[in-house]
């Protein structure tokens, strides 16, 4: 349970107050301060503590607009403990339009950080002191990199029973178990007890809008499971049951050329089948990119250009794969038409 009250960059934010805070980070070379923007929405009820976060990686935009979305809805007025939103983690990369800062480090691989460390390491350092030890639970938002798209997906560690239960309270077709990454905010966060997500849908510097949809939408079936909102007063009609992928790995072009593409988001595969052909500039056939075993496309690059080795279709291996295809096929049946009630 919340402490009576939380303070963030100096700010004492009381039971049942909401505060932007602007969490300062450092200085431009034109000497303009440049501060990461928090959102701090507190009940007057008790309960959980839960961070949102977005632009980690400062060219992953959908996550910005999931939490401004979040954070002007309605429903947060009926809020039981506290939710502390952080719509651009990495300011400095959405301002460059970059993944990185501005000395080439990701973000996302610096955390515990230090406070005398590098610029990545000082942000890291910050973030996790003022805002992820505060809290019991989190939800990072991501997406694909330039060119590359993500099939709507948590990633967790699905060993924990309780991190489990979030991840498939969140309502997307796949659910994928995944380690945790030396210097991840994952894992920081989990060796200060807080249970986290990875969301993971789109691609970098685009808005997609069904993956806008599922993301605010798993983000508030998250809070209903975890007893920060009401349950839904409307009827299931509809029960998007995911299904867990153990294990999955990258398709890589066998030579370099132009592609054409025989697969697509989401799709089933079998083993050895078709993916992907790649042409010389006469467009003759030079090779063809085969499927090792059978799952389904979870990742896929979108640009049509290829070198060899160059990663092009992430996919992910179930047991069950008829499953997830029926899974997304609902997902997109549900998000256009759904009102977040």
């Amino acid at each position: 349970m919340p402490k009576r009250s939380i303070e963030i960059a100096g700010i004492s934010i009381a039971p049942g107050e909401s505060q932007k805070v602007e969490l300062p980070v450092g200085r431009l070379y034109t000497d303009n301060s440049v501060s990461m923007p928090v959102f701090v929405k507190r009940g007057k009820r008790p309960g959980p503590t839960l961070f949102i976060s977005a632009a980690i990686h400062g060219d992953e935009l959908n996550g910005i607009e999931i939490i401004q979305r979040l954070i002007n809805s309605r429903k947060l007025n009926s809020l039981r403990g506290t939710l502390i939103a952080v719509p651009i983690v990495n300011v400095y990369g959405v301002i460059n339009h970059s993944r990185y800062l501005p000395d080439r480090r990701d973000l996302n691989r610096s955390f515990p950080g230090s406070k005398k460390g590098s610029l990545a390491a000082r942000m890291a350092n910050m973030f996790l002191e003022e805002i992820v030890s505060k809290c019991d639970y989190g939800i990072d938002f991501h997406t694909g990199a330039i060119h590359r798209s993500n099939l709507p997906q948590i990633r967790a560690n699905l060993d924990d029973e309780e991190t489990a239960a979030m991840a498939s309270a969140f309502g997307v077709p796949v659910l994928l178990n995944s380690n945790l990454r030396d210097g991840s905010l994952r894992e920081a966060a989990a060796d200060h007890g807080v249970r986290i997500l990875l969301y993971e849908a789109g691609e970098a510097l685009r808005y997609d809008e069904l993956c806008i949809r599922a993301g605010e939408r798993g983000t508030v079936n998250v809070m209903r499971h975890l007893g920060m909102l009401p349950r839904s007063r409307a009827k299931k009609s509809h029960v998007l049951e995911p299904v867990t992928a153990r294990t999955s790995a990258w398709e890589r072009a066998t030579d370099s050329g132009f592609v054409q593409h025989h697969k697509e988001l989401g799709d089933r595969v079998q083993k050895q089948e078709l993916l992907a052909t790649i042409r010389d500039p006469y467009g003759i056939v030079l090779d063809e990119v085969r499927s090792r075993y059978e799952g389904i496309i979870i990742g896929k690059t979108n640009i049509p250009l290829v070198q060899e080795g160059e990663a092009m279709y992430h996919v992910a291996y179930f047991h069950q794969p008829d499953d997830v295809v029926e899974g997304i096929e609902q997902l997109q049946d549900l998000l256009p038409d759904e009102a977040l009630s």
